[in-house]
C-alpha cells in the first residue's frame, strides 16, 4: 500500500473548528492518533501557532510540541513534577510564517537592540547573533 500524501491525510483527519478571542482555532485528529492544533488571526488570515501531540508508549496523551508560534509558558499550564527547568530569563526563539516570508523571532533578550549584530554564514547556512559587550 502506498503512503498517503499530506493532503490525503489532512482530508481524512477529523476536524473541529471554532472562533474565539479573534482567532480561528482548528483541531485535527489523524487516523494514526496524532493531533495537530492551529490558530489563525481572523483579520489577516496569518498562522499564529501550530502544535503537534501524539500518544505516548502507554497510549496516554503526550505533551504539545510547538512547531510555529510562541511556546506556552510552563507556569500557565498544569503543574508538573520537573525538578530542573530552564531559566525564564533565557532568550526564546520562535518561527513565524507569513504568506511572503519565514521569520525567526527572538524574545526576552537581556540587552538593548543596539548591542546585537546579526550576520549570515552562507557556507554553514546559519545566522549568527553576537553582542558587542566586552565581558
Amino acid at each position: 500500500m502506498a503512503v498517503p500524501s499530506w493532503l490525503e491525510r489532512l482530508r481524512a483527519a477529523g476536524k473541529t473548528a471554532l472562533v474565539q478571542d479573534g482567532k480561528r482555532k482548528i483541531h485535527y485528529l489523524f487516523e494514526d492518533g496524532k493531533e495537530m492544533a492551529e490558530e489563525y488571526d481572523i483579520k489577516t488570515g496569518q498562522l499564529i501557532s501550530r502544535k503537534w501531540r501524539e500518544k505516548n508508549t502507554l497510549g496516554g496523551t503526550g505533551k504539545w510540541q510547538v512547531e510555529v508560534g510562541e511556546p506556552t509558558s510552563p507556569f500557565l499550564g498544569a503543574l508538573e513534577s520537573e525538578l530542573i527547568t530552564e531559566s525564564s530569563s533565557n532568550p526564546i526563539f520562535m518561527r513565524k510564517d507569513t504568506l511572503s516570508s519565514f521569520q525567526w523571532r527572538i524574545r526576552n533578550l537581556p540587552y538593548p537592540k543596539e548591542v546585537y549584530s546579526v550576520s549570515v554564514e552562507e557556507e554553514q547556512r546559519c545566522c549568527i547573533i553576537r553582542t558587542t559587550n566586552k565581558k
